[in-house]
């Protein structure tokens, strides 16, 4: 039989209590680290994403305003308290034809998100879109006051978070959209949430496969809940009226375009 001093047998559980105590520091260490950089990436997600984005979106609508030239100029604005004129009749809307990928298609202006928001909508729903230049176009559906469904999407908390108040529209708020034709002035409907293989939400005429479309809808497709991405609200607007260019924008909007055109 082996005998060990006290001192011995003392000493061989010390040395394993300091290894453990070791270990559960460098764990913790860890685990800081860990924490730090989710936070570092949740900023970049919901904060830096959304600078760049404004940044390159904010360009896009400034060379939109260069190829407008003269057109499209602000009109002195309604007075307050006062209800606009009925829009007058300029016939059936203008139609452009759908521009290439990243192409810019027009302005969109949703006096609901406030009196500056104001977006590019680009062809195209692929990340590249997506994530830098605004609203992106389905390239499938119409254009802007064709008959049939002119779909648009856009993030809601991330880059630019373009229709993060999607969920604020109620029934009767105006749209607008401004291309180099004229303004396209859609009025909100309703909304849905939907499944993200919910495609047919993109139909001429939304969710009725067999339907032939006599209208012209604005549908607008976002991630839902605002802070995920498991289902996809969709809003849906029809068109009330356009006006050409040379009209000037609605009053109702005159000094927001003047501003996001740099004319205010």
């Amino acid at each position: 039989m082996v005998l060990l001093d006290k001192g011995t047998a003392s000493a061989v559980p010390a040395r394993g209590v300091g290894v453990l105590r070791k270990l559960i520091k460098i764990a913790g260490e860890l685990l800081i680290t860990v924490g730090v950089v989710l936070l570092l990436f949740v900023a970049w997600q919901l904060w830096w994403t959304n600078v760049e984005s404004d940044a390159k979106q904010s360009e896009t609508i400034r060379n939109f305003a260069q190829e407008l030239g003269g057109s499209g100029g602000p009109v002195a604005p309604a007075p307050p308290g006062e209800t606009p004129p009925a829009p007058a009749d300029y016939g059936p809307p203008k139609v452009a034809k759908a521009p290439g990928h990243g192409g810019t298609i027009g302005i969109m202006y949703i006096p609901r998100f406030g009196p500056d928001y104001t977006r590019p909508i680009v062809q195209g729903t692929s990340m590249d879109v997506l994530d830098t230049l605004g609203l992106g176009h389905y390239s499938n559906t119409a254009m802007p006051g064709a008959t049939g469904n002119f779909a648009v999407a856009g993030h809601r908390q991330t880059h630019g978070a373009v229709l993060d108040n999607i969920h604020t529209l109620v029934p009767g708020d105006k749209i607008y959209v401004q291309t180099k034709d004229g303004f396209y002035v859609y009025v909100f409907r309703n909304n849905q949430i939907v499944l993200p293989s919910a495609t047919d939400v993109l139909l001429p005429v939304p969710t009725q496969p067999a339907a032939r479309p006599t209208e012209a809808y604005l549908t607008m497709t976002s991630c839902n809940p605002r802070f995920g991405s498991q289902e996809r609200i969709i809003a849906y607007s029809l068109l009330d009226h356009w006006q050409p260019a040379s009209a000037g924008p609605p009053a109702e909007i005159a000094a927001q375009v003047a501003k996001a055109l740099g004319k205010g």
